[in-house]
């Protein structure tokens, strides 16, 4: 009797450790909610024109997943390959280019770029392997004094601004679609209708910076090229945001989104999550952040 109490605890104990080592700190979907493994989502991502990686600033495993998913498709596009980011924005695109063809320091650029303070663990591998196999790397956002520009004054407010400082923004007047979901959102975000510091210039500053990344991103498309965007999720939800511009700009396009979520549960994906990407990263909320 001892032996077999002995064996079935040796059995539990077994088990919990199975159990623990199964464990899984992510999972990839498909947009409906079907668990897909990596290399099944890498075969349609290589054979796409623009890939749209939006990411929760703070979340480890989608900026390793990031630099994971760059060296593989290098290895598949070669120079064909052109990272791009919302976190450069595009009048630091010079300084960016200097650093990577090595004309000025590391020091010089890391000073100069307003690199965003999550840098040195998020971003700077990517900026770091385009540096080392030479691949563009587009500063796609919009200088943010133009977007707070708008938020205060609508897009009337670019009406002032200069020849060169224009030349950093997408061809003016902006589109604009209040009743873009995502936009139309942002208006009611915290419920109860607008809260008091929304107004409707908000959703417009946010629209200015879609814009302005669909723009610098699509003018580096051509024929053979793959694009791989890092930004935001809210940027590139449903389709959405970055999407809806270039879908104007350039309909037709093989656009691949992949969407980022922390919930509680890895091992099946929340309604609400559902169809917000082509492909659905989950993480365990759980996750250690970045900062």
């Amino acid at each position: 009797m001892k032996r077999l109490h002995l064996l079935l605890l040796v059995l539990i104990v077994i088990g919990q450790s199975i159990n623990a080592q199964s464990k899984k700190a992510y999972q990839l979907y498909t947009g409906d909610g079907v668990p897909v493994e990596y290399s099944e989502m890498f075969k349609i991502l290589e054979k796409s024109d623009l890939v749209f990686f939006g990411e929760l600033h703070n979340n480890a495993i989608a900026h390793w997943l990031q630099i994971e998913l760059t060296r593989d498709l290098y290895e598949v596009k070669k120079e064909n390959l052109v990272l791009a980011a919302e976190m450069f924005e595009s009048d630091n695109q010079l300084i960016l280019d200097e650093y990577l063809t090595g004309l000025i320091t590391k020091g010089r650029y890391e000073a100069e770029c307003r690199l965003w303070p999550n840098y040195k663990n998020d971003y700077e591998p990517l900026v770091e392997f385009a540096k080392e196999y030479s691949l563009k790397f587009v500063a796609s956002n919009v200088p943010r004094r133009y977007a707070s520009l708008v938020s205060k004054k609508g897009f009337e407010g670019l009406n002032s601004v200069s020849a060169i400082g224009l030349s950093f923004l997408p061809p003016l007047p902006i589109e604009y679609d209040p009743e873009v979901p995502c936009y139309k959102g942002m208006l009611s975000m915290g419920g109860g209708g607008m809260p008091a510091h929304v107004t409707a210039n908000l959703p417009k500053a946010q629209a200015l910076k879609d814009a302005t990344m669909a723009f610098f991103t699509i003018k580096e498309f051509a024929t053979g090229r793959l694009v791989l965007h890092f930004n935001g999720s809210y940027h590139s939800m449903n389709h959405e945001g970055i999407i809806w511009y270039i879908n104007n700009m350039v309909p037709g396009l093989d656009i691949q989104v992949i969407h980022t979520v922390s919930q509680k549960d890895v091992y099946q994906l929340e309604e609400d999550n559902k169809n917000t990407g082509d492909f659905i990263l989950v993480v365990d909320e759980d996750m250690t952040t970045t900062y």
